[in-house]
């Protein structure tokens, strides 16, 4: 979890992105800077268009910014690389391959011994709860399940960052609120960075330590809102007057830049 005095670990310096189109130039994120410490939890929130995972392909690497520089570790940010895992909203799992070798796959790119490879993975395979399914094939397997192995894997290669791009938000609210809980535990067990992107503003609070609140395009970074309530945290936690006045006030600022949006 981060202290106060922890490193920086990610360091994004005014980064713009545009795409051209025929006629026009589309202004993805206009001057983004932001500084994420090693270990914080980071959620990030605004309306749709706004730039969220334009922003987080560029801190994969899998995007390359128009201008500014994205850094891990001081190091500038060239392409993906095994320091920054992501887990996707679409599961993004081998059909063809088992749990185990979903799990398995970035260990044995990594050229890791078979037999230390499966042990790894399994030790993955047993936090997210899915060890009784280690020889199913994704489509045995239901969508909460799936988001499970997705996550197993990112985990697996044992990455400083965690990249999610809404990696909850095609389960139903029980599954939902179950992986939610999980992630939690498993942060504060595993120690990542985690930059974790979500429409759900009870999400974004229950989760992070700061929530990134995203004005309308072009992307900007609207506010950043502390989050004080203490680890752990629980979903009893979203019935407390401190939840609830938070989850108001960022409510208000993201609608209000729906509202941009629609003008």
């Amino acid at each position: 979890m981060a202290g106060d005095n922890a490193a920086v670990k990610v360091k994004i310096d005014q980064v713009i992105k545009t795409y051209q189109t025929r006629t026009s130039e589309n202004i993805a994120l206009n001057g983004i800077s932001l500084e994420i410490k090693e270990n914080e939890f980071v959620t990030v929130v605004g309306p749709s268009g706004c730039g969220k995972s334009t922003l987080l392909n560029i801190i994969a690497g899998l995007l390359e910014p128009t201008s500014g520089k994205v850094y891990v570790d001081g190091k500038p940010v060239e392409g993906p690389g095994p320091e920054r895992g992501v887990v996707f909203q679409q599961y993004a799992l081998f059909p063809w391959l088992t749990v185990l070798k979903n799990v398995e796959f970035g260990l044995n790119l990594q050229g890791i011994p078979r037999e230390q490879a499966k042990q790894e993975a399994m030790k993955y395979i047993k936090m997210v709860d899915l060890e009784s399914f280690v020889n199913a094939y994704p489509k045995e397997l239901s969508g909460g399940m799936k988001q499970r192995v997705a996550i197993a894997r990112a985990y697996a290669v044992n990455p400083q960052v965690l990249l999610m791009d809404e990696p909850f938000g095609a389960l139903d609210a029980q599954t939902r609120t179950q992986l939610q809980t999980e992630l939690l535990n498993t942060w504060e067990k595993e120690q990542k960075t985690c930059f974790f992107i979500t429409h759900d503003v009870d999400e974004a609070i229950i989760l992070g330590q700061k929530v990134i609140i995203m004005s309308a395009r072009p992307g900007r970074i609207k506010e950043i809102v502390d989050i004080k309530i203490p680890y752990p945290r629980t979903q009893e936690t979203k019935m407390e007057p401190e939840f609830l006045a938070l989850k108001n006030y960022i409510w208000s600022q993201v609608y209000q830049e729906y509202l941009a949006v629609r003008k």
